[in-house]
């Protein structure tokens, strides 16, 4: 593609083994999670899925109220402006289904802009832990210990 060629975006639906795909191909650190509440794509003019996000239960079961869901991932291949639209779309979604919050997090190191561009704010920020494992419950490394984050919320 030349890069002068703007891409155009639209919104798609996308079944949730595809979107499952689409992060273990493009996500940076983090694989699938198990499983989507929903799961919305944008694709470029030719019909080409170019990003994905994938909206759940909140993880942290403090946050599980049932009126909050939570963007559990959203991967591109690097085309501009998806993960903006897709921010945007999650959280008109999460609305029609009737549910009243919306949040998700980014690692320290992410600016955080596609959530701004899509009118998200910072509620919080949680410093590094250690992980989850614990002699009880031993857990398997993801990579992403020792890492602090931010918690956004929708508009």
């Amino acid at each position: 593609m030349n890069f002068d060629e703007r891409v155009r975006l639209h919104l798609t639906p996308v079944k949730q083994k595809q979107a499952k795909e689409f992060v273990s191909q493009w996500h940076r650190h983090h694989k699938p999670p198990l499983g989507a509440v929903f799961s919305v794509g944008a694709a470029d003019q030719h019909g080409v899925l170019r990003a994905v996000a994938m909206v759940g239960r909140p993880v942290a079961r403090h946050l599980d109220d049932g009126e909050t869901l939570e963007v559990t991932r959203t991967a591109t291949d690097g085309v501009r402006n998806a993960n903006s639209a897709l921010y945007g779309a999650c959280w008109r979604a999460t609305q029609a289904l009737g549910y009243a919050r919306l949040i998700t997090y980014t690692q320290a190191g992410e600016s955080g802009a596609s959530l701004r561009g899509a009118g998200w704010r910072i509620i919080a920020r949680r410093p590094a832990r250690g992980g989850w494992h614990c002699a009880s419950r031993p857990r398997t490394p993801t990579g992403t210990e020792h890492v602090a984050r931010t918690l956004w919320e929708a508009p």
